[in-house]
């Protein structure tokens, strides 16, 4: 199942190759992202057609990777390819697998427990 709390959410901008499978998704984590791929993060990587995404984390036990392919239609396209990565929050990485185009124009200040 994937985790929605209490996780952060990391979407890689530039695309990926759909063949990837744990070891190199980890490794694009760690030389692409420079990122450590067990920290508990879910790494987002979206294939160049925008048809496919692919979500790495890890649990306590291993590995775990989910995939969503899609029949019609595109994923959101977020950020440039110069970002590198884009911390979503889970309402963003919802909206994207459901299909939601979010463009922030202006993120309203909100309390963040440190």
């Amino acid at each position: 199942m994937l985790p929605l709390s209490d996780v952060q959410f990391w979407l890689c901008t530039a695309p990926t190759d759909m063949r990837r499978s744990y070891d190199g998704l980890s490794a694009m984590v760690k030389n692409h992202l420079n990122a450590n791929p067990l920290n508990g993060h879910a790494y987002v990587f979206i294939n160049r057609r925008r048809t496919q995404l692919k979500c790495l984390y890890f649990e306590s036990g291993g590995y775990c990777l989910w995939g969503k392919r899609l029949e019609q239609g595109q994923f959101a396209t977020i950020g440039t390819l110069s970002d590198g990565k884009i911390n979503l929050t889970t309402t963003e990485f919802s909206a994207l697998i459901e299909g939601l185009d979010l463009t922030i124009k202006k993120r309203r200040k909100r309390y963040k427990k440190s």
